[in-house]
């Protein structure tokens, strides 16, 4: 009797266990096509927004490029002069008055180039004001950064051409 109430109780439970498994009442999704998968992986075609004529922004852009041409003009004669400067300064020595006569040249450039670099942060920011108000991209505007952008650079590959035709301090 004992040994009959122990075997009654594990087949009691044995027999639960194996009800218990006998059910998944889980729920699992589809296998099926969702929605969104039936209609395509292609791209959506995107319409590319066009910018509005904005006769501020054009006469902004034509101060702007007076300003650039300007600039380029006076760095290109004062860049004419440094090199000049700087051919007299290469025999001489650090410290010399034909060697400081170049270096004060060569920051009468760094000036016209720290001048052009505000200008492409200007434009620059005009760009951007632009962006966060979800207006598009205007031509003009990005033509007149690059060519900015350009000077900035030929400029600065001038400067560090000139510096490095004359003696180190």
């Amino acid at each position: 009797m004992k040994l009959a109430a122990p075997l009654r109780s594990l087949s009691l439970l044995a027999l639960l266990a194996a009800s218990a498994c006998s059910k998944d009442t889980t729920a699992y999704p589809s296998l099926g096509l969702r929605p969104v998968e039936k209609l395509g992986f292609a791209e959506p075609e995107v319409k590319t927004a066009v910018a509005a004529p904005d006769p501020a922004l054009d006469a902004d852009i034509r101060t702007i490029s007076g300003k650039l041409d300007a600039i380029a003009t006076g760095f290109t004669r004062d860049a004419a002069k440094t090199e000049a400067l700087a051919r007299t300064a290469r025999g001489g020595a650090v410290g010399s008055d034909a060697w400081l006569a170049a270096q004060t040249a060569l920051a009468g450039l760094d000036d016209w180039r720290a001048q052009s670099s505000a200008l492409v942060t200007d434009i620059e920011q005009r760009a951007t004001d632009r962006a966060a108000k979800l207006q598009p991209d205007y031509p003009a505007l990005a033509a007149i950064r690059d060519k900015a952008q350009a000077e900035n650079d030929r400029q600065g590959a001038t400067i560090t051409r000139i510096q490095a035709s004359l003696p180190a301090a």
